[in-house]
């Protein structure tokens, strides 16, 4: 069967690929070996992000009194991930039903290609098509030494498709994104984490050393602080747990389960790339250009397989320019800096653009919105960092609650010639925390001279 375009994986990147496409009249197959939606689905975004909602109710419960509401919660973890059950159930079922009303194929099988225009599914039936999309996504990476261990060592994809092990005291191995987010996530839904990390959270990630300093002191007042420096040489099972060794004799951490947050690899086994002609690097992601195409211009590839970035946000982003230039070749190029991310913990980051350099900063602060005052909830900020002598938009970072929302609303205006001016001048809802981007966009307009003061004259009568 001939298609316009055939999608390989049904995550955020390979669904919005398709969907992108059938409505613009192409014709579109797409194949899944797994459940449809993919990791962001079933395993990712979705339900962590359900997750963390309940998170961030029961830690606002500790201020309830003041407001007049009596009682505490406190966190149920199995109630919670039949919770997000459903929710996914619920969503994946939306996909499924917007993918039949634009016709496109569903394919329930592994796909491998025989050459740069021809499917297998399951080593059988083939495919042909003028273009692919690959959107295979990742893997979670479990180093030495960790071995998966049914209800003992876990990835969030164990989390997530099985209910929740047994035992309350949870070790949380990692100083990236799920380390951060999950040491909050499951210290709230009732479980008692031990965080060991061999560097400091989010070391690596392009958040401001204000940002980072912020999230951990909230951590800390939720009791929530890492071990850094504590990289586990040994794992043992004992009677008492699951003990992990750490380096020069430190005192080992004793736990009933552990949750690995310790990165993820690209997903290419089994696609058999070289009967494509399609390109890998040396750490397995495939190379795309600036228009998404692979070393086979008619092959895309988006998401975690080519972004070591690895985040939903930047799947779908990149499958709007694969589609894009599908449609209309080198008609859009990608620029990643202008895609959020987001950081969903005891506080909320988001950020987008490029480091400081010698960018211009404007910040506000949330500590007297409003807003957020009347949310007992005024922690967090506005930074906006704009080019000395333009003007444009050079980076944009939110913390607080409501973060991965308002990103977007600078996300729009990334790298826009004289976009403090722009914002400046916009007009905005009161009460509202986004009024801190007007007061932090319009202290960077008067420092570059791009807003007058007003000049004030006495009338004459």
């Amino acid at each position: 069967m001939q298609y316009d375009l055939i999608v390989i994986g049904s995550g955020p990147g390979g669904y919005r690929a398709a969907v992108l496409a059938a409505q613009r009249g192409l014709k579109v197959g797409i194949v899944e070996k797994a459940e449809w939606g993919g990791c962001g689905l079933n395993r990712g975004c979705v339900p962590k992000n359900d997750w963390h909602h309940t998170a961030k109710l029961i830690a606002s419960s500790k201020s309830f009194s003041k407001r007049g509401i009596a009682g505490q919660l406190s966190g149920d973890l199995s109630a919670a991930w039949e919770h997000q059950k459903k929710i996914v159930k619920s969503v994946r079922e939306s996909y499924i039903g917007q993918m039949k009303r634009l016709g496109i194929g569903g394919f329930a099988a592994t796909a491998s290609f025989v050459d740069s225009h021809t499917l297998a599914l399951d080593g059988r039936d083939q495919l042909t098509s003028h273009h692919f999309v690959i959107a295979t996504g990742s893997s979670p990476y479990v180093p030495k030494p960790f071995f998966l261990t049914e209800n003992k060592v876990l990835t969030t994809d164990d989390l997530f498709n099985s209910p929740p092990p047994p035992g309350k005291r949870v070790a949380i191995v990692g100083s990236g994104a799920v380390g951060a987010e999950f040491a909050f996530i499951l210290s709230m839904l009732g479980r008692e984490v031990s965080w060991v990390a061999q560097n400091k959270p989010l070391a690596n990630s392009h958040f401001s050393e204000t940002a980072l300093n912020t999230l951990y002191d909230k951590l800390k007042r939720c009791g929530i602080e890492p071990r850094v420096g504590a990289r586990p040489e040994a794992v043992e099972m004992s009677p008492e747990g699951i003990k992990l060794i750490l380096p020069n004799g430190a005192e080992p951490v004793i736990a009933d389960w552990i949750l690995l947050g310790t990165g993820r690899r690209p997903h290419t086994s089994g696609l058999n790339l070289d009967a494509a002609d399609v390109n890998t690097d040396s750490k397995g992601f495939i190379k795309t250009n600036e228009y998404m195409q692979t070393s086979q211009p008619h092959i895309f590839a988006v998401g975690d397989v080519t972004n070591a970035r690895m985040s939903a946000n930047h799947a779908l982003a990149d499958a709007a320019v694969a589609v894009a230039n599908l449609l209309e070749p080198h008609s859009r190029a990608q620029n990643r800096k202008a895609v959020p991310d987001l950081i969903y913990s005891a506080l909320e980051l988001g950020r987008i653009g490029n480091g400081e350099g010698q960018s211009l900063i404007g910040m506000a602060a949330f500590e007297h919105n409003a807003r957020a005052l009347s949310q007992d909830d005024g922690e967090g900020f506005v930074r906006l960092l704009a080019d000395p002598h333009t003007g444009a938009m050079a980076g944009a970072e939110v913390v607080g609650s409501d973060a991965g929302e308002m990103i977007h609303l600078l996300a729009q205006r990334y790298g826009e010639a004289d976009a403090m001016k722009s914002l400046a001048a916009s007009f905005y809802n009161h009460p509202a925390r986004a009024e801190e981007v007007f007061n932090a966009a319009h202290q960077l307009a008067m420092q570059m001279g791009r807003v007058q003061p007003l000049e004030i004259k006495k009338a004459v009568g």
